[in-house]
């Protein structure tokens, strides 16, 4: 009669001292493992839920605006600095790693309706429906207690609804009843564009072309215009509204709209007959886009009280994000580093956010 036996080796398995681990000896032969990718795979879908079920993407929120925040703007050259702007005319400039505020001043005499920061980092412009584009010094420092006065004041006839400064040269524009391209040294804009539109809302110059412009207006329209030949080049008509435009930095021949319709419109500026790509979940209008510096993803701000983080290449919304205390959003931006989301909303405060919310800080 055979018997087979199962003969180990004791010092094998035998640990030397109490801290030595176990050996612990795998048959790797898959006809033994039947369910080994299905347990895998389940294991990994399990984990992925648990990140997203214990991630916490609110980082902290920054009071002390006595009215709704309308815009926001960031250092491109610093992580530290920010701006926002509220519709009592109030400017504050905010230490971000700090979470305070450096200093403030009532600047203008109505809703603050755009911010934008210099390319150098260390001015800013702030204009308002007082008729008025001020220039400010944006420093970080609060040791001087001296209330900050305007660098230079650029006064127009009209209300002005947004402003943006350029990429690389120092000049800015500015859009209301047209569109008005400035340069600091003078007190009357160098270039003048109009096609249409009763108010354009928002403006903004390509990030590669430095003679190209694009914005949107309450006629529904998206226009582009060229600086060189002192007109407008192309114009779309949509559907409803576009509150929002965004360029994308690494892809400068994108860019996104936000509009009315609860959605998000991607275009190539080559062919503008169709948009590349639907960003669809808001359920309510779009407010604000703004990019990552990566060109990867964009953030978006809503009339639903929600923020929604998109991949470029899909129509769905990879994050949102709420509060219950949280109201309308007017304002969205991506920090420097790709990290942080802040958002401007109506209850008064700034919030920052992950943007990637199981990311550990």
């Amino acid at each position: 009669m055979k018997v087979k036996t199962i003969s180990r080796v004791e010092k094998d398995y035998t640990q030397e001292v109490q801290s030595d681990k176990l050996k612990v000896f795998r048959n790797y032969d898959p006809a033994l493992h039947p369910f080994e990718r299905p347990r895998e795979y389940t294991r990994a879908l399990n984990a992925a839920k648990l990140e997203r079920l214990f991630a916490k993407p609110f980082v902290g929120a920054l009071d002390g605006h006595c009215d709704g925040v309308t815009a926001l703007a960031t250092n491109p050259k610093s992580l530290v600095a920010f701006v926002s702007g509220a519709a009592d005319g109030e400017v504050r400039v905010w230490d971000l790693p700090r979470r305070k505020c450096v200093w403030n001043v009532y600047g203008h005499r109505g809703f603050v309706r755009g911010l934008a920061v210099t390319p150098d980092g260390n001015t800013f412009y702030s204009c308002s429906e007082d008729k008025t584009v001020k220039q400010w010094a944006l420093r970080v420092k609060d040791e001087d207690e001296d209330v900050p006065t305007a660098l230079a004041t650029f006064t127009s006839k009209e209300p002005f609804l947004g402003i943006d400064h350029h990429w690389s040269q120092n000049m800015f524009a500015t859009c209301g009843s047209k569109v008005q391209v400035w340069d600091p040294s003078r007190s009357t804009p160098t270039h003048e564009f109009a096609w249409g539109a009763d108010s354009i809302n928002s403006v903004h110059f390509n990030p590669a072309e430095a003679s190209l412009l694009a914005s949107t207006g309450s006629d529904r329209n998206i226009t582009l215009y060229d600086i060189r030949v002192a007109s407008s080049m192309r114009k779309i008509v949509m559907e409803m509204r576009s509150n929002a435009l965004a360029w994308n930095p690494m892809e400068p021949m994108n860019f996104t709209v936000a509009n009315e319709d609860h959605n998000l419109y991607t275009f190539d500026m080559r062919k503008m007959n169709r948009a590349m790509m639907v960003h669809k979940d808001h359920v309510s209008a779009v407010m604000d886009v703004a990019y990552s510096p990566t060109g990867r993803e964009f953030v978006a701000g809503s009339y639903d009280r929600t923020i929604r983080i998109f991949n470029v290449r899909s129509a769905k919304s990879r994050e949102v994000y709420h509060t219950q205390r949280m109201q309308r959003i007017f304002s969205v931006k991506f920090s420097a580093d790709a990290n942080f989301v802040l958002s401007g909303s109506d209850d008064t405060n700034i919030r920052i956010w992950k943007a990637e919310a199981s990311k550990k800080l």
